[in-house]
Order: C-alpha cells, then structure tokens, then sequence
C-alpha cells in the first residue's frame, strides 16, 4: 500500500469516529515527531501492538480487501507474567465494498460488535478436525443471549448495537451489507497475536508492504521506534 493511501484511510476512520461521538485514548494522537521521545513508560503499547494499524492482507487491493483498525487495549501470550491483561479490545473499520478474508483462531475467542453505521453481514463456517471449512455442518450462532443454528455459510445481518461471539475454530468472514454504509465495529477477546493465531482459508498476508510516497499520518502498531 502507498503511505498515501493509508494516511487517507486513517483519517477517515478517525473523521467517523467523531461522527459516531467515539473517543480514543490520548497516544493514538501521537504525531511520528513525539514518538520519537516517548520513553519506556510506554512499552506496553510497543510490546502488545496497541495503537492504529491497517491490512490489505497483502492482496494489494485495499478498497475491495481490508480495513482500518486500532487496538486499544491487550495482553501478550508471550509475557503473560509481564502483561496480565487475559483480553484485548479493538474498533475495526470498513467501508462498503471492502472484504474482511475467510479465517478462524486457534486461541482467541471474541466478540463482534456493530459500533455503529451501517449493516454487518458476518459469513459463517464451522471448521473441521483438519482445519478444512467444515460446509455441511449447521453452525451454533450466539447473539446477544440468543442462540440459534443457522445453514452453514449463512450471512449474519449485525444493525447497530448487535453483536455475535466467534468461538474458537470457527470460519468467519465479514462485509459491509450493500447500500447500509461504512461501520464502526467492536471487537473484545482475549488476548491478540495476529501475527500466530490467525488461519485463513485460503491463505493471505496480514501486514501491508508501504511504499513512502509520503510523511506518515500516524505510526501504525508496528512501526514504533524504541524507546531510548
């Protein structure tokens, strides 16, 4: 992706998020400048990734496949003695006509929120014993104390305010429901490591190329530089 490109996506998020009334905690304003001087006192959100970040899971066509996002808050498998926190909370945007890949995870189980906008339209799969789509089996959905079973690879229709829980080993993947508009989505679970528990069917990438065609915007959760 050009810097360009994510700098713009960014902002939007960020111009929706005020539409919506949505407050963030004061370092996902940071400029790349005052990075530069924040010391270990925030290694919290170097170690564990929080803060702004973007996917086109490496496909190249972010307008059809990805979205914005921002972590902000999450623990760490790796030093779970260092960083007690078992959960993680994040707000994902997507905007219609972009696509959100077919995948599952090992470890987190989470919760999906429509923040607010339009429709969300979650596509659902049980998985099999050897990681396959599992395309026959009915699939136990819970929404906001209701549970049910639906057809595999149903689309679960989220309006704002509803939401379903993404058990472990369960395939998902998620658009924008056609002519609802962009949406603010929730996400708490427990702990995050795109980088480990992410299966995707087919596989892609997670983390963007950039290319630096301009200054960036924001940091994104993976561009920190180290605290001196």
């Amino acid at each position: 992706m050009k810097r360009s490109e994510i700098n713009a996506a960014l902002k939007r998020m960020e111009a929706f998020m005020k539409e919506l009334k949505v407050s963030l905690p004061p370092f996902c304003s940071f400029t790349p400048e005052e990075w530069k001087s924040k010391g270990h006192e925030y290694d919290e959100i170097r170690d564990n990734m929080l803060g702004w970040d973007i996917t086109d899971y490496g496909l190249g066509d972010f307008k059809r496949v990805g979205f914005s996002l921002i972590t902000l808050r999450n623990g760490n498998q790796k030093m779970p003695e260092k960083y007690k926190k078992p959960y993680a909370e994040k707000l994902l945007f997507i905007e219609e006509g972009q696509y959100s890949p077919n995948h599952f995870h090992w470890y987190k189980m989470e919760d999906i929120i429509n923040r607010g906008g339009g429709n969300l339209l979650i596509r659902v799969y049980n998985s099999l014993p050897d990681e396959s789509i599992d395309k026959e089996s009915d699939v136990t959905v819970h929404s906001d104390g209701r549970t049910y079973t639906v057809p595999a690879g149903t689309q679960v229709r989220l309006t704002p305010g509803e939401s379903i829980a993404i058990q472990q080993g369960l395939y998902h993947d998620f658009e924008v429901e056609k002519g609802t508009g962009p949406i603010l989505i929730g996400e708490v679970s427990q702990c995050n490591d795109d980088n480990t528990d992410n299966r995707f069917n087919p596989p892609v990438g997670r983390f963007p190329a950039i290319e630096e065609d301009e200054p960036p915007y924001r940091l994104l959760c993976n561009e920190y530089p180290k605290a001196t």
